[in-house]
């Protein structure tokens, strides 16, 4: 049974630490140049695969001591939230061109640059933090996943709008302080459980 509400706070985490990603930016340049429905098929594809991945490792540490897991839960979020907080602009990324607009180019394409870009990135370590937080794998996959579909297809197909009315800035202040709080919130439970 999925539980909406885990499912809820788990897609807003997510969605709002992955909206200044880097890969936002990427989904946003492959669709300004290619269909964007053969961008958003590759995307989609390689962000079920990390979000698969991510709550296969956090299903494990559900195997631990509860009020340990809390403690590594609550330092992941903070260690998150500083890095979010002083990360430097980089600027985007350079996208390799397919030759041609064919399906299997340009989705696999837009699979290979998540797949690679994605790993071991930050919304797959708050992912597996949250699978672990909560032990409710499917939930906590489902709010992730529907999480990174959203940011890519907003990335795909209006990023540029978004990025004008809604400062990059602001978006990264409030992914950063979302998992300050819980990070606090899981370090409580674990001093206090």
């Amino acid at each position: 049974m999925i539980n909406l509400t885990v499912t809820a706070v788990v897609f807003g985490v997510v969605f709002l630490a992955e909206l200044p990603d880097k890969t936002a930016l990427a989904g946003l340049v492959l669709g300004t140049r290619y269909r964007a429905s053969y961008v958003f098929a590759g995307v989609a594809a390689a962000f079920a695969v990390h979000v698969a991945l991510a709550v296969a490792a956090g299903s494990v540490l559900t195997l631990l001591p509860q009020q340990l897991v809390q403690a590594i839960t609550g330092a992941l979020f903070l260690g998150g939230a500083a890095m979010l907080l002083f990360k430097k602009d980089d600027g985007e990324e350079e996208v390799r061109n397919p030759k041609d607009q064919s399906f299997w180019k340009v989705s696999g394409a837009g699979f290979m640059l998540i797949l690679v870009a994605e790993f071991g990135d930050l919304t797959q370590i708050m992912t597996a933090n949250l699978a672990a937080r909560y032990d409710d794998p499917l939930s906590v996959g489902l709010g992730a996943v529907l999480a990174l579909w959203a940011v890519a297809g907003l990335g795909i197909v209006g990023g540029k709008a978004l990025m004008k009315r809604v400062p990059l800035k602001l978006i990264t202040r409030i992914a950063a302080l979302l998992m300050l709080g819980l990070g606090v919130w899981s370090l409580w439970g674990a001093a206090t459980g």
